[in-house]
């Protein structure tokens, strides 16, 4: 107990319920964020925040929410919910519930995921009582909202999480609609890596004479973090990331790529080489990048593939390593993809596979956004020693080839497997006295094949 009076969180005037939750969770003292976000919050006050990845910001808007939570007591109306959280990806929401319920442990705290990817029922049956806190993706809550199954009209506590990344999203109106459907009074945070000039405009729409907190500048990375980049030809990187990945040391491996498509091509290279890998990305599941996402926190999945997407959603302890095979398209992305190691004061190493001749001015917006010369070396691996791969290695084997050379199709009635279709004749009616009397005449078509009314 005396940590628990002792740790900074209770010189906030956090209740008890919560210091204990803080104290059994790790968390030996408030960092920067949460020094400078919670007291504002308790006192009611708008928050805009600007914190790097792995800042702790969770914590930063979920603890004051949850300690006005409590003293307001557990009756709640039904389709309601308190207090609302946003963010743009199912990953992140479904880190921001872990932390909210891991806060809240022992008061009777109620929350839900509103996320799309999965069924409905499940989360309009969960709505039905109403809930304490609802963390939501846009997409899916507007349609719970057009739909009458969610009512916003009791929300009081409202946070947007990484509003940058909803807006490069296309959440903008779903975001407004949604703000605009809450209660009047309510109290705003907006948390965000960036402030470009749509978040801004955004907070300014949103926010009540915000405090302003902001740990880091924007676009900085952890100090923790290890930085290097390899040049090497794009041809050549799946061999190179394949052998890299025989370093043991390399014992938890992000590797993130531009496309849904790079994501599967690589992982089918990394499965074939024999490595634990899973791929996660938008043309997957729900439950699909839910089970890669686990396995990757217990250690059954060595190597998780990702596309930006997921890089502000995963959250997981021991990362080693983040290997970036392609540059990201929007600069700021690349603060967020190597913020999943070096998190909480952790060491992390995040590796650039980087091609010159393809991805020069990508690399120049990188270096602006981060304002720093990131450290250029020569591949880790002897290029000339990798072995020739069959070209087209690492795409889908090709389909089966019936006996008429369409791809998957059954030889036709008659007709042996491989052996191409014997040439028919052909009956062509005209309008001569031998056709049939019940047929119409019919020409040969131009291409020769079949027969055309005339």
């Amino acid at each position: 107990m005396e940590n628990i009076e002792t740790n900074g969180f209770a010189a906030m005037g956090l209740n008890a319920i919560l210091l204990k939750a803080v104290d059994a969770s790790g968390m030996a003292a408030p960092k920067p964020i949460q020094a400078q976000a919670i007291p504002a919050q308790l006192a009611g006050q708008d928050i805009l925040g600007i914190a790097q990845t792995g800042s702790g910001k969770t914590a930063a808007f979920a603890l004051p929410i949850l300690q006005k939570i409590i003293t307001i007591g557990d009756k709640r109306k039904g389709k309601t919910a308190r207090a609302l959280v946003l963010a743009p990806t199912r990953e992140l929401a479904v880190q921001i519930e872990e932390t909210f319920r891991t806060l809240a442990k022992g008061a009777h705290i109620s929350t839900a995921l509103v996320l799309g990817g999965v069924s409905r029922i499940a989360q309009i049956n969960k709505m039905q009582a109403g809930v304490d806190v609802l963390i939501a993706t846009p997409g899916r809550l507007t349609d719970l909202v057009r739909d009458n199954r969610v009512d916003l009209s009791e929300t009081r506590w409202l946070v947007l999480d990484e509003a940058d990344r909803m807006l490069d999203m296309g959440f903008i109106n779903d975001v407004k609609r949604i703000a605009k459907g809450t209660h009047r009074d309510r109290q705003t945070a907006l948390f965000s890596a960036t402030m470009p000039q749509e978040v801004a405009t955004l907070a300014a729409t949103l926010l009540r004479n915000p405090v302003r907190v902001e740990v880091a500048p924007q676009g900085t990375t952890a100090a923790e973090i290890k930085q290097v980049v390899h040049m090497i030809p794009t041809k050549q990187k799946k061999q190179v990331l394949s052998a890299m990945l025989k370093d043991e040391t390399l014992s938890s491996v992000i590797v993130f790529t531009r496309t849904k498509h790079g994501a599967d091509a690589v992982t089918r290279v990394l499965e074939k080489d024999g490595y634990n890998v899973a791929a996660i990305h938008g043309n997957k599941s729900q439950n699909a990048r839910q089970r890669a996402l686990n396995g990757f926190k217990d250690g059954s999945v060595r190597v998780l593939v990702a596309t930006d997407i997921a890089a502000r959603g995963i959250d997981v302890v021991g990362i080693s390593h983040v290997i970036n095979f392609d540059l990201p398209d929007e600069p700021e992305s690349y603060v967020h993809r190597i913020g999943r190691t070096g998190r909480n004061g952790a060491s992390g190493k995040a590796i650039t596979l980087y091609d010159p001749a393809e991805e020069a001015s990508k690399f120049k917006a990188v270096e602006r956004v981060t304002r720093m010369r990131l450290p250029l070396a020569d591949s880790p691996i002897d290029l000339s020693s990798l072995p020739a791969r069959a070209a087209n290695s690492d795409q889908r084997p090709p389909r089966r080839e019936g006996g008429n050379g369409a791809p998957g199709k059954k030889p036709h009635r008659g007709q042996s497997a491989g052996k191409p279709r014997e040439a028919r004749g052909e009956k062509v009616w005209s309008n001569d006295a031998g056709a049939p009397a019940n047929k119409r005449p019919f020409r040969r078509n131009k291409k020769g094949f079949g027969a055309k009314a005339a």
